[in-house]
């Protein structure tokens, strides 16, 4: 049977050779809206590797739409640069789209020059805590017109689709939805109503790029917002849209302001594909599922089983640009799968920074050459945690001769642990995807041996790599004789126990995870969920209640006034919000004063009061682990320390290190 992955599928008159889509996502990497190296070589990297289809963007269609690393397509100043894009996209083998969009009030004054952002009515966003201004009339024809032209500018730039973005909380979803819409003119009230101006906007599309090339509309199958849009007000939509001529549909989730996870680790992989299934149904017209399908084998299931037309692979395809081509050669155990952690494709754009990822150092980076060295070494990596690997990967890319030694009888090292707590299984993903890595380079991995003088006298290597990692410290308490004491590290291993009262010391990312990983243990698994639910044996407040209360109360105590300080953004909140509805109580700006029979005495706002605790975690950090170092110095040998032996960090911090320090030796 035919791969359904590979099937080609007509979108109007464009051809595309398979079902894989790269969607428009923001990259921080424009220059004032102009197209800048480092997007060329993002985007040819995306092409070369097998995906049908290569959206860019967003870009702006006006200068309120957004922020200056934004690609711009409202003037022809930026055509050269888009030209260029498109066709580096063709070199690469694929098929190119760019996104048009209008922030509305998600655009920022400091982005605009000072001036107010606009929108349907001044209804504030929590995202940018600003009031925008509403739009006359006029300004809305202005907008309409302004997409029409930057459609243009697209066709005449060699784009062979082009998608409008109507959701995620920007413009055209702000008139959608009775949310942000409180107009009382043709615009505003009923649905017929908020719907014209995406429906306009459609058209003004339609009719700059012609009736063959085809025009996508991203939209939301559900906004997940409070006093938002009906899903099914957002089908009739979907419906209008392809009575008015588009082509398809790619269906995302949610808007930046929800508080329903949409990207995160904890969401499930392909969970919302439901909402594509339901769009399809509604509109008749192929339809492109999006978030969280990061395998080609899921990617497979949903085209199947009728699900989608097509697969959004975006962060899948920031950490693994060949993916499409592994799948198709049947190599889809080399792929290295995202784990969704957000740190370097989202969090990143908070923090005014280019994108990168966790998985895959290169990404951010491909108008980088990759050093080759001109006298290769032999490179001993100790260590086999993901700074060792990441180092030993770019030691071997830059042509040195490396092996690899770890003491335990796995490669991975603490993404085991971080891959402990529910919802959090893509690190033991990354732990496995890192191995195979490894293996697909040809590096030799000798697992359970310990590196000694011995072993490095015989070896004889030019260069060690140092990439033992860090060891639980413990805090400076006073532990009094009888006190029930176990490091979290233990507990997440599984090597250690606990009681019914836990009271965990440390409100950092171990912390909160070994937290999350003790608040599950007693509640319904999944599975008995669903059981339950269409037996229709419990009521669903009874299924949540079983859900989300396990068997244990749990504090965690963390000394400085903010939980999870470590923790990237977009995975912080969900934490936080996870650990409420579990009923892990936290207890911010406390200090631990002693650990006593009974449980942990503790300071607070001035007072001290005992926390009663049959267990007490120690998740107060950890230091540095280097013994090897001063052996290698000794033997006179080249030493270089990675990852959390040399500083404590992520294992973003660790990959990217390990990366750059490989490639250095």
């Amino acid at each position: 049977m035919s791969d359904p992955l590979f099937q080609p599928i007509r979108l109007n008159a464009l051809e595309l050779p398979n079902r894989i889509v790269m969607p428009a996502m923001h990259l921080a990497m424009a220059d004032e809206g102009r197209v800048t190296d480092p997007i060329v070589a993002f985007y040819a990297e995306r092409a070369r590797g097998g995906a049908a289809l290569v959206t860019v963007g967003y870009a702006t269609v006006d200068e309120h739409s957004g922020a200056p690393d934004c690609l711009g397509a409202h003037d022809d100043a930026f055509l050269p640069g888009l030209t260029r894009l498109a066709a580096t996209i063709h070199q690469g083998g694929a098929r190119a789209s760019i996104q048009l969009n209008h922030a509305g009030r998600y655009a920022h004054s400091l982005f605009l020059g000072g001036r107010q952002p606009v929108a349907p009515s001044a209804v504030a966003s929590r995202l940018t805590h600003e009031e925008p201004r509403a739009l006359t009339i006029g300004e809305i024809d202005g907008v309409i017109a302004a997409f029409g032209r930057a459609a243009a500018r697209a066709v005449e730039a060699g784009f062979d689709a082009v998608e409008i973005l109507s959701g995620t909380g920007y413009l055209i979803s702000e008139f959608l939805s009775p949310l942000t819409n409180r107009r009382d003119d043709a615009y505003g009230g009923s649905l017929e109503n908020r719907m014209r101006f995406g429906l306009e906007v459609a058209a003004a599309v339609r009719g700059a790029v012609g009736p063959s090339r085809p025009v996508i509309v991203r939209l939301n199958g559900n906004d997940f917002m409070r006093g938002g849009q009906d899903p099914d007000e957002l089908k009739v939509y979907a419906r209008a849209l392809a009575n008015a001529g588009v082509d398809a549909l790619c269906v995302n989730v949610g808007w930046h302001e929800a508080r329903v996870p949409q990207i995160v680790a904890s969401v499930p992989r392909g969970a919302y594909a439901y909402l594509a299934r339901g769009i399809r149904e509604a509109a008749g017209l192929p339809v492109i599922a999006s978030h969280r399908i990061n395998d080609p084998a899921l990617a497979r299931d949903l085209l199947s089983d009728g699900w989608c037309d097509l697969v959004a692979m975006g962060r899948a395809l920031i950490a693994d640009p060949e993916l499409p081509t592994k799948a198709r050669e049947g190599r889809e155990r080399e792929v290295m799968h995202c784990v969704a952690c957000a740190q370097g494709c989202f969090d990143h754009l908070f923090e005014m920074r280019h994108i990168e990822c966790l998985c895959n150092p290169r990404a951010g980076h491909e108008a980088e050459a990759v050093a080759r060295t001109s006298s290769p070494k032999l490179v001993l990596v100790v260590g086999g945690g993901p700074a060792g690997m990441s180092a030993a990967l770019g030691a071997r890319a830059a042509g040195h001769t490396v092996v690899v030694c770890e003491q335990d009888d796995r490669l991975g090292g603490q993404l085991h642990l971080a891959g402990a707590p529910p919802g959090r299984e893509e690190f033991l993903e990354l732990a496995r995807d890192l191995a195979a890595r490894v293996a697909a380079e040809g590096i030799p991995v000798r697992t359970g041996l310990t590196v000694d003088e011995r072993l490095l006298a015989s070896e004889r290597p030019d260069v060690v790599i140092v990439a033992t990692g860090a060891r639980p410290i413990a805090p400076p308490i006073p532990v009094q004789p009888g006190a029930r004491l176990v490091q979290a590290w233990e507990v997440l291993a599984g090597r250690a126990k606990t009681g019914r009262d836990v009271v965990i010391v440390g409100g950092g990312a171990v912390g909160l995870e070994t937290a999350l990983y003790l608040a599950e243990k007693g509640t319904l698994p999944a599975d008995v969920v669903k059981f339950l639910l269409v037996n229709r044996a419990e009521t669903p407040e009874r299924l949540f209640e079983l859900a989300t209360r396990g068997t244990r109360r749990i504090t965690v105590i963390e000394k400085i006034d903010r939980m999870g300080s470590d923790v990237g953004r977009s995975t912080r909140w969900v934490m936080l919000q996870d650990l409420e509805r579990l009923g892990v109580t936290t207890l911010p700006a406390a200090t631990a004063l002693a650990v006593t029979p009974s449980g942990v005495l503790v300071s607070r706002d001035g007072v001290e009061h005992e926390l009663a605790a049959d267990t007490v975690v120690l998740a107060a950090g950890a230091a540095p682990h280097r013994p090897l170092v001063e052996v290698v110095q000794r033997l006179g040998l080249e030493v270089h320390v990675a990852g959390d032996a040399l500083h404590v960090g992520t294992a973003f911090d660790a990959v990217h290190a390990g990366w750059k320090l490989g490639q250095s030796v």
